[in-house]
């Protein structure tokens, strides 16, 4: 991005489009009307650098694209037109451009030489197919073998006679027509004369369709052998030695349809032995009718095969008709593949591009996935991937877009060898919409052979100068600076400052490595210290500080530490200095943010983009587990995750950031921002705070990719979770802790690891200890509750507890903190406690979830245990299914939600009645969509509730209990919606009543809740008529968190009449990770 004007904002890129509007790779914004407008119709291909110059209100635009008669760089001059600079942009692709103190401009990227400087070494070598074209013909001759106008088609032997000749009738004007399926740019245009009985064509145009403009020519006149052109009565000789006349096209356009008409003629009527079109660019189609013709007599025309479930789909808006392939899931590497086979007719260094035809155009954007490029390009090479950076590359553009590939050797076609480039999706991929789509249409090798090779990667552009001349390159410092970089060298990054340019990137020479400055009009380099001993990939100036981000560790001589892959250069000490211990990764982008961290003025921070997963540990503190983003807070020397007090969370990328004059700033990327960085458990007050302990980060092996789906899957999937699902208060005998279970792990007071249940003491500084004798790190907690000083703790728990077997549920003293003699192990399939209440007044605890047996005592779905005898009871005999979640409507009445069986019918509610120890059903629970998987009371009294759950169609429903019946109330949760709690709150300020809910209450639900026309939210709520997002969280890998419950200090959820109690809340994450 950058500034126009102090009112557009240029956006650039790798696109097609913006807001459904076709805007290729670049745009402009308007920061007062708030609209965006395409650049000039764009440019084809992608940009990676932009330079506003207010200055002289033009823009400088660089990257892997062509546009006009350029190539990787060209300027957008105010008033909205493109203008190509002198040179005609590069060889080779632009990554960076700065202007100079001295007011030139300056480019950086990955090439060796000019653009105007640049052909194949065979010019109009490559032969367009004619072969498979549309052939029509006006004003054909009626006699037999002379009339089919395909008979100069692939004739070069120049011999007339019937089948070899087309003829005109006598004494008429007539024309010659070709339409194709695919467009080209022809170069040289070859015709073959007849002199069938003294016939034969004078004069023609050539008119290229559909622009319908007449060529320019240029030939040599085969009489005189005068260099001379035409344009409207081209010539064509008539003398029988002539074989045949080529015609130099004086500018090259693109068509896919042209017309030759025939004005003038020798004898009595015009005709023609043969026609041919050639092109310098060297394409390869998928869809072998687009290649050179097998009649064009070449020894290794270009060529394509396939393998898989290949059809041939409509061009659309694209170059040509393309292959595509329906590719069911789970995806394979070979399930279908094109491979390439380019006429390359000279070695040498090759930029190799790949077309890919739209979306839009074919109705497939949620079926495209990724792909792979790979292939073999010299004799004695091996088969190698072709995309920069190994990455894989994605088919979900809206338009006709290419890639560039990687820059390397190609040798020669041969009868021995075939360079080869294959085609192939990504394996493992999944799409939204089960069956990936892929295509495949056209590869381009360019030639990269240039007179002016040895500019590596920077040069120099005066922008005074009308011309560039390449005798005037050693006058320049930079020009001098990249001639001296070793081969292959690379300019990635440009900043100016202070009249300082510096130049990162991937380069050597014998003085410099990776980065290096030039002051204003000196001609010496200045080295920074001799350099870093890795590639720099980014660069920020701020400041006394330029920070530098990319691949190294350390500087040239090894004097610096801490230098890992990211460090700051002191402008001012000239000295290297470390951010903290840097990171485990490359970092690709550097940019600076505004951020409020204190109640004091805003402040810049600098945030870090790249593959890195952990901030690493220096001083007193620990490493830190992320994802490829960090920020850094120079006022604090430190990184923002290291910081003390509230902070907020920040995640994703960032590429680009501008500011304007008046203070607003602009970023490019996908960024994600919560108000609070929490790991696992925050509170909720009069504000967002963070609760004294270290929940650590999911790290690689167990961290997010989606939120949890079903309730159904936290039971039996629970090891695919990471965070807190269960926590509670105890405030008894002046304790003052707080208990948290889940999935995951914490740090200790003392600097232990606790592994799934943790406590913290407030009344001891928050001291955090965990279980003594620890459990497997792999259980999981669902359910906490507490009788007395004994916590029972209850999940997918499994192990031994001094010397006795666990299995579901453990049972912890909290006045001794030390284990309770275990009750008698749960028994079963995949035991899972996921419920846990305690008879009011009484020391029985109930026990909920999917078990059989406890001990040896038949007991399946829910069992009592009595802390006084130690034993287990059975609750009644009806009970017979799988519980997810239990509560006490009365002192003697238990409701369980889950999945169970009746006499054979199913149902979803069951009551429990301890005096009589019976099980019956729910009213009307049988008419509910689908188990329960929460619930809560709707009323004080507990005669009417509110239930969630899911429907055998995996859709997520929620209803009233009003007392008589169940209610729906009209609202439909969107896919991917799940409910984990349920609960009532009563509130300060009223809303409108309405029959579901009072006017001094709200139904809050969490979980992770698609809504219509918003998303993802972590908590909703409802008052009887609209859904409203309450909370939002995050997750790791930048997606979209969940909150697994709330609980609360105080138990009061309907309080007595014109009384309210502040509660406090304690919101638990929980992260799902990807199996």
């Amino acid at each position: 991005m950058c500034v126009f004007k102090d009112r557009l904002i240029i956006l650039a890129g790798n696109f097609t489009s913006l807001n459904g509007v076709q805007s290729p790779a670049i745009v402009s914004y308007d920061t007062i009307d708030l609209t965006s407008t395409p650049l000039a119709g764009g440019v084809q291909g992608e940009v990676n650098a932009l330079l506003c110059d207010n200055e002289e209100d033009v823009v400088y635009v660089g990257g892997n694209f062509r546009s006009n008669d350029s190539t990787n760089a060209i300027t957008w001059v105010d008033g909205g037109d493109w203008s190509s600079l002198p040179f005609a942009g590069f060889n080779g692709p632009v990554t960076s451009i700065a202007k100079a103190g001295n007011g030139h401009i300056i480019f950086g990227g990955r090439f060796t030489g000019l653009g105007n400087v640049s052909a194949p070494s065979e010019s109009d070598a490559h032969v367009i197919n004619l072969s498979t074209a549309n052939i029509q013909a006006e004003q054909s001759t009626t006699t037999d073998g002379f009339s089919d106008p395909r008979n100069i088609v692939c004739n070069t032997d120049s011999v007339d006679g019937p089948g070899n000749t087309w003829l005109l009738r006598d004494e008429v004007p007539g024309a010659w027509r070709a339409s194709f399926d695919f467009g080209f740019q022809p170069t040289k245009l070859r015709l073959r004369n007849t002199h069938q009985d003294g016939r034969g064509t004078r004069t023609w145009r050539f008119t290229a369709l559909p622009l319908n403009g007449i060529m320019n020519f240029t030939y040599i006149d085969p009489a005189s052998g005068q260099n001379r052109s035409c344009t409207s009565e081209c010539p064509l000789s008539d003398d029988p030695d002539v074989e045949f006349q080529d015609f130099q096209f004086v500018n090259q356009v693109g068509m896919n349809e042209f017309r030759l008409d025939i004005s003038d003629w020798y004898g009595r009527g015009g005709g023609l032995n043969g026609i041919e079109l050639f092109q310098d660019m060297i394409f390869t189609y998928a869809i072998n009718d687009f290649n050179e013709p097998a009649c064009a007599n070449l020894s290794t025309p270009a060529r394509a095969s396939s393998t898989g479930p290949w059809t041939v789909t409509p061009s659309g808006g694209s170059n040509s008709p393309y292959l595509s392939a329906e590719i069911p899931s789970p995806v394979e590497a070979n399930a279908a593949t094109v491979t390439f086979f380019p006429d390359i007719r000279v070695s040498g260094e090759y930029t190799i591009n790949l077309y890919t035809p739209g979306c839009l155009q074919d109705g497939t954007c949620l079926r495209r996935g990724q792909f792979t490029v790979t292939g073999t390009l010299t004799a004695d090479g091996e088969n190698q991937n072709l995309i920069p950076n190994g990455q894989s590359l994605y088919q979900s553009n809206n338009f006709e877009k290419y890639d560039q590939l990687i820059q390397a050797t190609v040798d020669a076609s041969s009868d021995s060898f075939r360079p080869s480039v294959t085609l192939a999706p990504l394996a493992g991929q999944s799409v939204p919409e089960g069956t990936m789509v892929m295509v495949a249409q056209r590869i381009e090798f360019v030639l990269m052979e240039n007179s002016t090779r040895g500019l590596n990667g920077l040069f120099e552009y005066d922008p005074s100068k009308p011309t560039v001349n390449a005798t005037d390159f050693k006058r320049s410092a930079f020009n001098r600076l990249g001639s001296s970089f070793s081969d292959y060298s690379a300019v990635t990054s440009l900043v100016t400052s202070n009249d300082v340019t510096y130049i990162g990137g991937n380069f050597t020479s014998d003085s410099v490595r990776n980065i290096v400055a030039i002051s204003g009009n000196d001609t010496a380099p200045v080295p920074l210290d001799g350099g870093l001993n890795g590639e720099v990939t980014s660069m920020l100036p701020l400041e006394n500080q330029l920070y530098v981000g990319g691949r190294f560790n350390n500087t040239l001589d090894g004097s610096a530490e801490g230098l890992n892959n990211v460090a700051a250069y002191d402008t001012a000490g000239n000295v290297w200095l470390p951010l903290g211990a840097g990171v485990d990764g490359v970092v690709n982008k550097i940019v600076s943010i505004t951020l409020n961290l204190t109640s004091d003025a805003a402040e810049d921070v600098i945030t870090l983009t790249g593959t890195f997963r952990q901030l690493l540990a220096f001083g007193g503190n620990e490493a830190v587990e992320v994802d490829g983003f960090a920020v850094w807070v120079p006022s604090q020397n430190n990184w923002l995750q290291n910081l003390d007090g509230p902070i907020p969370f920040l995640d994703g990328f960032l590429s680009a950031s501008v500011s304007l004059s008046n203070g607003s700033s602009f970023y490019a990327g996908s960024l994600s921002s919560q108000a609070l960085q929490a790991n696992g458990v925050a509170t909720m007050g009069d504000e967002l705070g963070t609760f004294p302990i270290n929940i650590r980060s999911p790290t690689a092996s167990n961290t997010s990719t989606s939120n949890l789906s079903k309730r159904e899957s936290l039971i039996n999937r629970t090891a695919s979770y990471y965070g807190i699902t269960c926590g509670l208060f105890s405030e008894e005998d002046g304790r003052n802790i707080t208990v948290l279970g889940g999935h995951f792990r914490a740090d200790a007071t003392d600097g232990s690891t606790i592994n799934n249940l943790a406590f913290i003491d407030h009344g001891d500084s928050d001291r955090v200890t965990g279980l003594r004798d620890a459990l497997s790190e792999d259980n999981v907690f669902l359910a906490l509750a507490l009788e007395g000083d004994n916590l029972f703790a209850g999940g997918r728990v499994g192990g031994t507890v001094s010397g006795a077997p666990v299995n579901g549920l453990i049972s912890y003293n909290l006045a001794s903190m030390s284990y309770n003699t275990q009750p008698p192990a749960l028994a079963g399939g995949n035991v899972t406690v996921s419920s846990i209440e305690i008879q009011p007044g009484t020391a029985d605890v109930y026990v909920g979830g999917s078990f059989d047996s406890a001990g040896s005592l038949p007991c399946p779905g829910v069992c009592v245990f009595n802390t006084g005898t130690n034993q287990w009871n059975r609750p009644g005999i009806e009970l017979n299914g799988d519980v997810n979640c239990m509560m006490w409507i009365s002192d003697s009445i238990l409701l369980a939600g889950g999945d169970f069986a009746i006499n054979g019918t199913s149902t979803y509610l069951m009551s429990y009645d301890a005096p009589s120890s019976t099980w019956t059903g729910f009213t009307d629970a049988s008419t509910l969509p689908g188990p329960v998987e929460a619930m809560t009371q709707a009323t004080d009294d507990g005669s009417q509730l509110w239930a969630a759950g899911t429907n055998s169609d995996g859709e997520v429903y929620l209803r009233k209990f009003d007392g008589r019946s169940w209610v729906s109330p009209g609202i439909a949760f969107e896919p991917d919606t799940m409910i984990s709690s349920l609960r009532m709150f009563t509130l300060t300020e009223s809303h409108n009543a309405t029959d579901l809910v009072d006017e001094d209450q709200i139904l809050m639900i969490t979980g992770s809740i698609v809504l219509t026309d918003f998303g993802t939210a972590s908590s909703v709520i409802f008052d009887g008529a609209t859904l409203r997002p309450h909370a939002l969280t995050s997750g790791a890998n930048n997606t979209a968190g969940s909150i697994s419950g709330i609980f609360t200090q105080r138990q009061y959820v309907f309080p007595p009449a014109g009384k309210c109690y502040a509660l406090k809340f304690m919101v638990l994450q929980t992260n799902k990770r990807p199996r």
